[in-house]
């Protein structure tokens, strides 16, 4: 009897049960029209800044997935230095954040070119520049060879491993992955958001690099999910979802490579996960829309500097309601000239007396 999914005789003739699938693929879908659709409303300095921040976390997250903790702010200024986008704070990034960036930039922005080899080798170079994973040398642009044994995902001590996975042979990759992408790159009546959990699946179980499989097989299926948008702007983290995850990830993984070819339970989790992902958008998006409607009504209302930062610090919710000696201290202003700013705001109908108790008066900001 076949140990692993990839053993199957029919490998990879996957089924699923669409009667289970179907309901969550809607509300997936349902949402991710209305994040579209709010989204055109937002002019071209919100949705790029938006697009920035998701780009940011979701590398960052996919990172971490695999327990490599990537700097926020090199993060954040790669991308935006290539976006072309001009905002403050930017710092200099080594070229391993750069190659992570630049993999999951392709993946995105060129969601309509085909997928090749030559393209995954170049991912796989970016990520690893000095040929390195670690301490330990890999292949690079190349798929793996049989040189180290049989490619495994183990844990446990040296001595006490625990073999959770072991992938196809090297000597099938070639075979394995014209098959692949022959699939990924052509046109199916299968839905999008479907093919992007089937092509997450099927790739990181053929494993045909040293290292990277993972982040790889999420970029392709970030590159699916953007086809699915037909657009290559991203506003949802799947990756941030199974960041969460981490541990059903890797046991849903197992659970589903050790199985038959019917993958319905596989899918139903990464179904569930991307649900999370674009409800979590739904709800910021929420809050961005006020933000829009509040500035909108306060367009020719007269404040300073000091005002406009704090209101847009306690739209962030960063620090609950407000007292005039915390104003003075993150402002770094006078007690005098915290409660004079305070109080204009109070006459204009922006901040009111909260409720909450306390022995300093607090206020909160009226929407």
């Amino acid at each position: 009897m076949p140990r692993y999914i990839h053993q199957h005789y029919d490998w990879p003739a996957f089924t699923w049960d669409d009667a289970v699938l179907l309901p969550v693929l809607g509300q997936v879908r349902y949402i991710q029209g209305k994040i579209s659709g709010t989204m055109e409303v937002f002019g071209f300095s919100t949705r790029m800044d938006a697009a920035l921040k998701t780009l940011t976390e979701d590398i960052q997250k996919s990172s971490e997935i695999e327990g490599e903790i990537l700097d926020t702010d090199q993060v954040r200024s790669s991308i935006a230095r290539r976006l072309g986008l001009e905002i403050a704070g930017l710092v200099p990034s080594d070229r391993h954040v750069d190659g992570v960036v630049e993999m999951a930039l392709d993946a995105i922005q060129n969601y309509n070119l085909p997928l090749s080899e030559d393209r995954l080798f170049g991912w796989q170079s970016s990520l690893f520049p000095s040929g390195r994973s670690g301490m330990f040398k890999i292949l690079t642009s190349q798929w793996r060879d049989n040189e180290k044994g049989p490619m495994q995902v183990v844990s446990g001590a040296i001595g006490r491993e625990v073999v959770h996975f072991e992938a196809p042979d090297a000597s099938r990759l070639e075979q394995e992955m014209k098959l692949f992408l022959e699939w990924f790159n052509s046109n199916q009546s299968l839905d999008p958001v479907l093919k992007s959990g089937i092509a997450h699946l099927w790739f990181v179980t053929i494993h045909p690099f040293d290292d990277g499989n993972g982040r790889i097989a999420r970029a392709i299926a970030d590159m699916q999910l953007a086809r699915a948008d037909k657009s290559a702007q991203r506003y949802y983290s799947m990756s941030s979802q199974i960041r969460k995850r981490r541990k059903e990830y890797y046991q849903i993984l197992e659970k589903t490579q050790k199985g038959d070819l019917d993958i319905t339970g596989w899918l139903e989790w990464y179904l569930l996960c991307l649900k999370d992902a674009v409800t979590a958008t739904e709800e910021t998006l929420v809050i961005v829309l006020k933000r829009v409607d509040f500035w909108d009504k306060h367009t020719s209302t007269d404040l300073n500097t000091r005002q406009r930062t704090m209101i847009a610090r306690m739209q962030e919710d960063l620090f609950g309601n407000l007292s005039s000696s915390k104003w003075a201290k993150m402002t770094k202003c006078s007690q005098d000239t915290a409660t004079r700013d305070i109080n204009d705001l109070v006459e204009k109908g922006i901040f009111q007396k909260s409720d909450s108790g306390g022995r300093s008066t607090r206020y909160e900001l009226i929407w």
